[in-house]
């Protein structure tokens, strides 16, 4: 039977194999090239619509105080007669990555979401800082097996290493540094502290760092003071990250159970471009600990300030 193509299906194959012909010569030529999905001018422009809704949610935040306080100071954390929300309702990871999301790390308890790996991947030289190890590092494993170039500064004054996942790799272990000092809002590390204590502006000068890809902080409530002393110490300058995976921790007994102290805080964060993309309430600590409030929370951040590989369009090439 003779078969009739149109010119449109003609012009459609011929474009296919020319654009075929394009990627595999491309892949030949650079094969430790990354091809970017858009123009930094289309990134641009998706970051400032974000930003737009982003704003939008503010104001949602602001109707939500207005009805469950009606002022940050009468607004319960963790409401026990019958009102339907919780602190979380406020602070909504609203801000959409312009890049893949992926979680990275073990399924359960340990594992972070993270924002444009693949931007980071081909980088020769890339920083990551990881604060409270507890024996777990799956998340930091696959982040220098996912990028070859990347260098592991990790602090846990707790425990005297990083676990298994780098410490039994040999191609990991020799690309990460282990030191078992605390993160804090000022430095305190003379002969006689115990544990011996750092700013993250010290630890960078310490270690000869202007940029860090990855900041991870898990310090069981530490994070406040020592997050927003970093914050201060830039007066309005880009922090110097790219992006942030922290947990929040809200106890009972403890000042930051206090919803207007925790806002200004978060507030102060939002001033300094960060936005969250992601949040995932720690249900394993809500689990084992019955009756417990689910004060627990990971959340990522992603920096919309400054000028690095999330908000503008580099092309870098695998190490090798």
């Amino acid at each position: 039977m003779l078969v009739v193509r149109s010119p449109r299906f003609t012009i459609c194959a011929l474009l296919l194999v020319f654009m075929t012909f394009i990627f595999f010569f491309r892949s030949d030529k650079h094969p430790s090239s990354i091809l970017l999905p858009f123009s930094n001018h289309a990134l641009q422009e998706k970051l400032r619509l974000e930003e737009y809704h982003y704003n939008k949610m503010l104001d949602g935040r602001a109707e939500l105080i207005q009805k469950w306080g009606p002022t940050p100071d009468r607004v319960v954390p963790f409401p026990s007669n019958g009102e339907f929300y919780t602190i979380w309702d406020f602070f909504l990871p609203s801000f959409n990555c312009p890049h893949r999301i992926q979680r990275v790390g073990i399924m359960g308890d340990g594992g972070k979401w993270v924002c444009g790996l693949e931007r980071i991947m081909p980088k020769k030289k890339c920083t990551m800082y990881s604060f409270g190890i507890n024996g777990e590092s799956s998340f930091e494993a696959d982040i220098m097996k996912a990028a070859p170039g990347c260098e592991l500064y990790g602090y846990d004054f707790s425990v005297k290493s990083f676990g298994p996942e780098i410490e039994e790799d040999s191609e990991l272990k020799p690309r990460s540094h282990f030191f078992a000092f605390a993160l804090g809002p000022k430095d305190a590390h003379t002969p006689t502290d115990d544990p011996k204590m750092y700013t993250l502006r010290t630890l960078m000068e310490r270690n000869g760092h202007n940029f860090i890809d990855v900041l991870k902080i898990d310090i069981e409530g530490n994070e406040y003071d020592s997050l927003e002393a970093f914050i201060d110490s830039f007066a309005g300058q880009p922090l110097p990250f790219g992006q942030l995976q922290i947990e929040i921790h809200i106890y009972d007994d403890q000042p930051w159970n206090d919803f207007a102290k925790v806002l200004k805080w978060w507030q102060k964060l939002e001033a300094a471009g960060l936005r969250p993309f992601s949040s995932e309430s720690n249900l394993v600590y809500t689990n084992l600990i019955r009756g417990a409030q689910p004060g627990l929370i990971e959340y990522s951040f992603i920096n919309i300030r400054g000028n690095h590989e999330l908000i503008s369009n580099h092309r870098y090439s695998f190490a090798h």
